[in-house]
């Protein structure tokens, strides 16, 4: 068996975190004839909780740390939690992208536990007062730097994500990626004064659309002029990045010692941990990969949770699968697009009011990119979904069969309609149903690029040589 690195997340401060995850490990591992001692096994202690690190300078020392390890056969495996799935990520990145500065170790395997590929809603909480409260009380800072990153939509977790979507397969060079995420928060867990703890569609702290490797990327774009309406018609265009092994964890929570899926070392998440470590080819991938799939099928048709509520009547959850949309509003020239206004339609006659019900669960706007707008949309409903049961008596109805109001379509309004400068209304084209472009568990990061209207007014040559003023120049047409 190769060496095997666990790496933990955001602000941990012990290694006291991994519970007693390595040695359960090494006996189930044992156990299934797979050769694992301590003697393989290296507990990271990196230190995210300072404000000056960054995402780089972590890759930067966990390559250091790497090479002192010497070892024998160059390669290693690799189990992170949360935040660092990230960082080894980025490691990766780094190492392809600069051979000559980074360790030649391999890297075979990396299951990510519960990882914050896309972020975490509760990022941009964690600088706040609440955050900046907690990490006094702990004694340590709040890791100001990696709490950026992890900030749904930051530039520096997309351009991971989208190097990772329109970048080679990682499975067909022998490295396998492997994402295990618990499917609920832990409701004993749940914080009053947060609704993000207690989100269903996440464990409590990253979504598991955030946390899955499998996501697109999609743009809309200049296709054409409407009919006659002076809006521009945009047209899809998308990419779906390299498949990715995904795992739902049924009952597991991001962290706690009751249902946490690292520090609890529950039996499913063990079992599908040495399910990963045992892939040896692009073949063995794959089918690892139609099998998570077919399970996770089978957790999605068993979707409803029922809290108890003391002398009450229970809280019902039904655990839909959910969308994450990450939204980028910029023209053609990279410029943002402040202030416009992104709308979801539906039906032929593409309008914002013809949505399901319900159908947008949140909305929020990265605090350094005002323009990148992150928004989770229930899949479920946006589908349609047949009846839910009450799994106690079937006869009852939770909520009844939904349609789905397809074709959906998005409508964009700029708030600058003229000058010699401006933007105008844009809209989807008719025969795109953006519908294609989400997935269950997902994220979609969706770029919508409008054209820049620039005016003949903006530059004129003269052949007048006598002084003309121009303070207040004429628009003129559109140029092309």
């Amino acid at each position: 068996m190769t060496t095997l690195v666990f790496v933990h997340g955001w602000s941990v401060s012990n290694t006291a975190t991994y519970g007693r995850m390595p040695q359960q490990l090494q006996q189930r591992a044992a156990a299934g004839g797979l050769p694992l001692t301590l003697a393989d096994v290296w507990l990271s202690r990196y230190v995210s909780f300072d404000d000056a690190v960054t995402m780089a300078d972590l890759v930067r020392a966990f390559d250091h740390a790497l090479r002192e390890l010497h070892l024998a056969d160059a390669s290693f495996a690799c189990i992170t939690h949360s935040t660092g799935g990230p960082v080894v990520r980025a490691w990766l990145r780094a190492q392809r992208e600069r051979p000559g500065s980074c360790s030649t170790l391999r890297l075979s395997h990396l299951v990510m536990l519960a990882p914050a590929n896309f972020g975490s809603a509760l990022a941009q909480l964690g600088k706040g007062v609440l955050g900046r409260l907690k990490s006094w009380l702990d004694g340590v800072q709040p890791g100001q730097r990696i709490l950026d990153w992890l900030e749904l939509g930051s530039a520096e977790s997309l351009a991971l994500n989208l190097d990772h979507l329109h970048g080679p397969d990682p499975a067909a060079s022998g490295h396998y990626l492997f994402v295990l995420a618990g499917d609920r928060p832990d409701r004993s867990l749940y914080d009053h004064l947060n609704s993000y703890t207690g989100e269903d569609g996440s464990d409590g702290v990253v979504r598991l659309a955030a946390a899955n490797l499998n996501a697109r990327h999609a743009v809309l774009a200049l296709a054409g002029r409407s009919d006659g309406m002076g809006a521009d018609t945009l047209s899809l265009s998308l990419r779906q990045g390299p498949r990715s092994a995904f795992r739902l964890i049924a009952g597991a929570a991001h962290s706690g010692e009751a249902c946490g899926i690292l520090a609890s070392a529950a039996p499913a998440t063990l079992a599908a941990i040495l399910r990963c470590l045992q892939v040896r080819s692009a073949a063995d991938y794959g089918r690892l990969c139609d099998a998570f799939d077919a399970e996770n099928a089978e957790r999605d048709a068993d979707k409803v949770e029922l809290e108890p509520a003391g002398p009450f009547a229970p809280r019902v959850h039904i655990h839909d699968p959910r969308s994450q949309l990450i939204v980028r509003l910029l023209d053609e020239a990279g410029e943002p697009l402040s202030g416009a206004g992104f709308l979801l339609t539906a039906g032929a006659q593409a309008s914002p009011d013809l949505m399901p019900d319900n159908f947008l669960l949140d909305r929020q706007a990265n605090s350094k990119s005002r323009t990148t707008i992150t928004l989770l949309l229930n899949h479920a409903l946006l589908a349609g979904d047949p009846r839910v049961a009450d799994p106690g008596s079937r006869r009852r109805t939770l909520r009844p069969a939904v349609a789905s109001h397809r074709p959906y379509g998005a409508r964009i309004q700029p708030t600058d309609l003229d000058g010699l400068v401006h933007h105008e209304l844009a809209q989807s084209a008719a025969g795109d149903d953006l519908f294609g472009m989400l997935g269950p568990h997902q994220t979609t990061v969706l770029d919508v690029v409008l054209p820049r209207k620039i005016h003949q007014g903006v530059f004129r040559l003269t052949q007048t040589l006598t002084p003309q003023d121009f303070s207040r120049p004429v628009a003129g047409e559109v140029i092309g």
